[in-house]
């Protein structure tokens, strides 16, 4: 399968000189790996929004500098975005060996039905977004699939030894660590609360009601000996 392809320009312009490199639609980016010195370079925007739009996380380039003309495999690293635009201003582009494995946090993506949310009105508790694996980067997928559909009541969970790493992928979180469980809807417990309520105010109400029925017969009584 054919990487995304991605090309850049050399740049000279450093700190805060690249704002013009901006203005006319380039993004600056280093280009940088082991063995190899850090490159300053240029992207084109619209390119790199594109590319991002429609790659994972964890997606392997073709990186190709103008007058070297050899494309190498690289990985958005880092990636500094404005913090209200969110429009990228920076880009790290790390060089990799395709032959040699490394670590990566793979995002759990959460798939099927849980009967313990759907039919019994429960929530579903994501207690991990990601885990630690090692793979060769051509392997390294987006995400890793979890299924929920046996959750099937608000006592099960799920454990990282529940995933199917795909091939070529090894899991390196402890296996016993929790992933997902349904927490029961908190619907029940306010309707026990404002019942409780209820049976305390009644007995409230009865007891004044008590009260009052006693005082009127001490009255009632004393009346009667004064006459």
């Amino acid at each position: 399968m054919a990487r995304p392809q991605l090309s850049a320009e050399p740049r000279t312009e450093l700190g805060k000189k690249v704002s013009h490199l901006r203005r006319d639609g380039r993004l600056p980016a280093v280009v940088y790996g082991v063995g190899r010195e850090s490159q300053p370079v240029s992207l084109d925007m619209r390119e790199f929004e594109q590319l991002r739009r429609h790659t994972g996380r964890n997606a392997v380039l073709d990186l190709t500098i103008a007058g070297d003309g050899k494309a190498q495999p690289v990985l958005l690293q880092t990636i500094q975005e404005h913090p209200v635009s969110r429009q990228p201003l920076h880009v790290d582009l790390l060089v990799v060996n395709m032959e040699e494995e490394r670590t990566a946090d793979l995002a759990i993506v959460y798939s099927g039905d849980s009967p313990a949310v759907s039919r019994l009105g429960g929530v579903l508790l994501h207690l991990r977004d990601a885990v630690s694996v090692r793979a060769k980067p051509d392997d390294l997928p987006s995400g890793i699939e979890l299924d929920i559909s046996p959750l099937d009541s608000f006592e099960a969970v799920l454990h990282v030894s529940d995933l199917t790493a795909p091939a070529g992928v090894t899991i390196l979180t402890d296996s016993t660590e929790a992933i997902a469980r349904v927490q029961p809807p908190r619907v029940e417990e306010e309707v026990v609360v404002a019942a409780e309520e209820g049976v305390e105010g009644e007995e409230v109400e009865a007891g004044e009601a008590e009260a009052a029925a006693d005082a009127g017969a001490e009255g009632s009584a004393e009346e009667s000996s004064e006459s």
